[in-house]
């Protein structure tokens, strides 16, 4: 009998073709090789400095971009000396430098760098934007990206494959983002963990490279691990368009490929939609809210902001106004975007219709700058909207495709845009500008390099190994789908302080308890508790280091969003999960608790006790974590742990000079 060829999808041919150790099977850990890996400045400075912790010269990466887009306000020498920092580590250590201005990390390398069938590993959780253009594209911790930089292998439990097939094709005014928010609405925030996401079926070819990134980009708010589209004509043609065509491959799944699990959208019956406070999985119709006054509308982000996007929003505009209670805002998400639109004079229309221009950065999605005024109502075409993160904690922000922003700013109420006319057509330009002065090669002689650190670089804290029990009090208990900017807020304030850890983790938990920084420094050492998917949203490390500087040993939850887990095993905190949820009703903020014997409960992965020594009572927990994630943890977190791993390498061994 002849053999049976076996037929995998897409994520499987990536992952076997990088894989390092493990089997590739859903739930168990695999090692891959990184190809490329990608930071920006609101994680790439602390990323850089365990880089050079590590003690590696330079990148053993295929290629290494260090972006600068999401600290652009520079209010105090605090930014502008973190990037004189980023400049200079990037020229040192083999790594392309993208300065202030350039663009958003996502849609530059969208344009200029991303690579189908490579891998990518980037410190911001949107990083799967690129797995539009058929690249297996994760977010991870800086401490992670710093370490596949120096060599090593990414490590992740092996997700299961999601195919969402896509029938039928896009009505008029319903655009990606839709499609997003439609799965969204079918699979929650919480619906992707530990899932990746394949894009199939014949709707797939209606969708430009362009599109299909918004749509991975948002896979993020899933809880996803990636998303991948197909590597086809369409991502061709774009590439091709960005002067990279010789960079193109094909990629797609073998017929009949086997998937874990199986989600149909049929693209004919969907409509514009829209997501409402404060969770992007809050999503209905847009027409069905058509009452709703609007005072702010913004355009822009990672999400939706390509040349596509916002030729779109320069037709809509042209030769009308915005409405006299709305501002509005629009970023283009690169130079390239921003040149293009300034040569063909949509830019001239955007501004002549009342719209404000703000530069090519993360802006208002982060909460830097654009604030919505108390209370107001705002239409964002961004990828979050959780409670505060827009820098006014009663805003109330919604989000949806440009299409359906524009016709809001129109307006002035949220209005589906389909009762606005005809639809205009935007073509994909056959060539694109492509000047890539605002990127910058590393020196062709790192000795010469000095490294520029401003007096706001503090040292790096580094956690101590695991001690033999933990005792201590529950220092806060909090509710579900708590996100890392509950934990470590972002904006104006706080992000500066990125590389100064004593100062910013004087923020930690700041929108939930102020008081939470004093009570841990008091107590030394701490619990958190918490419920489901804790850690959502954006990968910012600082969610795990402060709060470890703070002295918190462990949490306590019902579940985990994935690179938050990730990022508390690196720092040394132990996550353990209640084995029955009720458990988490019995423990009040204040208790103490207990865990004897840690080495022992931690080589071994079963439910252990947990003793809460102010009811008296006890319950289960279990820690899951695999043999190597068991090893960091007791040497104190993932630098301590790759440190011990260098020195016990046996040394090479000295060349001999061959005989004559």
């Amino acid at each position: 009998m002849a053999a049976t060829t076996k037929r995998f999808n897409m994520v499987q041919k990536i992952i076997n073709a990088h894989l390092i150790s493990g089997t590739p099977e859903a739930g168990q850990e695999v090692g891959i090789r990184i190809d490329q890996t990608l930071t920006q400045d609101a994680t790439g400075t602390m990323a850089y400095l365990q880089f050079e912790a590590i003690g590696v010269p330079q990148v053993q990466t295929k290629l290494s971009v260090s972006y600068v887009d999401h600290n652009m306000l520079q209010t105090g020498f605090e930014n502008a000396d973190d990037h004189r920092y980023l400049q200079s580590v990037a020229a040192k250590h083999g790594v392309y430098f993208s300065r202030p201005g350039n663009g958003i990390c996502h849609q530059v390398h969208l344009e200029r760098f991303a690579i189908p069938g490579q891998t990518l590993l980037g410190s911001d959780s949107h990083t799967p934007t690129c797995g539009g253009l058929g690249e297996l594209s994760i977010g991870a911790g800086g401490l992670d990206i710093a370490v596949a930089m120096g060599g090593g292998p990414f490590y992740l439990t092996m997700p299961k494959v999601l195919r969402v097939e896509l029938k039928g094709k896009l009505q008029p005014w319903v655009t990606a983002k839709d499609i997003i928010l439609e799965v969204l609405r079918k699979l929650t925030v919480k619906g992707g963990v530990g899932k990746i996401l394949e894009y199939t079926g014949p709707g797939v070819k209606s969708l430009s490279a362009t599109a299909r990134a918004t749509i991975t980009n948002m896979g993020a708010e899933l809880g996803a691990t990636t998303s991948l589209f197909p590597s086809d004509e369409n991502t061709r043609e774009y590439m091709k368009a960005q002067g990279r065509g010789k960079d193109w491959t094909p990629l797609a799944a073998d017929p009949g490929a086997t998937y874990d699990e199986e989600l149909i959208i049929d693209l004919n019956k969907l409509r514009p939609l829209i997501a409402q406070p404060h969770s992007p999985d809050n999503v209905t119709e847009v027409s069905k809210l058509k009452t709703i006054d609007v005072q702010q509308v913004c355009v822009g982000s990672c999400t939706n902001s390509s040349y596509t996007d916002l030729m779109m929003v320069a037709k809509m505009l042209k030769g009308k106004h915005i409405h006299p209670s709305v501002s509005m805002t629009v970023t283009p998400g690169s130079k390239q975007v921003f040149e293009m639109i300034a040569k063909n004079g949509a830019l001239a229309d955007i501004i002549a219709s009342g719209a404000r221009i703000i530069e090519s950065a993360c802006g208002p999605c982060i909460g830097m700058g654009q604030a919505p005024s108390s209370g107001a109502v705002s239409i964002r075409s961004f990828n979050r909207n959780f409670e505060g993160r827009s820098g006014t904690r009663d805003a109330k922000v919604y989000l949806a495709s440009p299409e359906t922003c524009v016709a809001c700013a129109l307006t002035g109420k949220i209005t589906d845009p389909s009762t606005l006319g005809k639809m205009p057509k935007v073509d994909i330009p056959e060539k694109f500008v492509w000047d890539d002065n605002g990127i910058i090669p590393p020196a062709k002689d790192p000795k010469k390099v000095e490294v520029v650190r401003g007096p706001n670089i503090k040292p790096l804290p580094v956690n101590s190994p695991l001690a033999e029990k933990i005792e201590a009090p529950v220092l806060l208990k909090v509710v579900d789908n708590i996100t890392t900017d509950h934990i470590m807020p972002a904006g104006s304030k706080v992000l500066p302080l990125r590389s100064n850890i004593p100062a910013i983790s004087e923020f930690v938990f700041n929108i939930i308890d102020p008081t939470f920084p004093k009570r841990a420094k008091e107590a030394g050492s701490g619990f958190v508790v918490g419920g489901e998917n804790y850690g959502q949203g954006s990968s910012r490390e600082h969610a795990a280091l402060a709060p470890m500087y703070l002295g918190l040993k462990a949490v306590i939850v019902k579940s985990f969003a994935r690179i938050h887990r990730a990022n508390l095993i690196n720092f040394g905190i132990l996550p353990l999960t209640f084995v029955q949820a009720s458990d988490y009703d019995s423990i009040s903020q204040g208790d103490k608790l207990e865990i004897p014997d840690l080495a022992q409960v931690i080589k071994v992965d079963h439910p252990f006790p947990v003793k809460n020594l102010t009811t008296g009572k006890s319950f289960q927990v279990v820690h899951g974590l695999t043999d190597r994630q068991q090893e960091i943890i007791m040497a104190g977190g993932l630098l301590n742990w790759t440190k011990q791993q260098s020195a016990a390498a046996p040394a090479p061994k000295a060349k001999t000079k061959a005989k004559k």
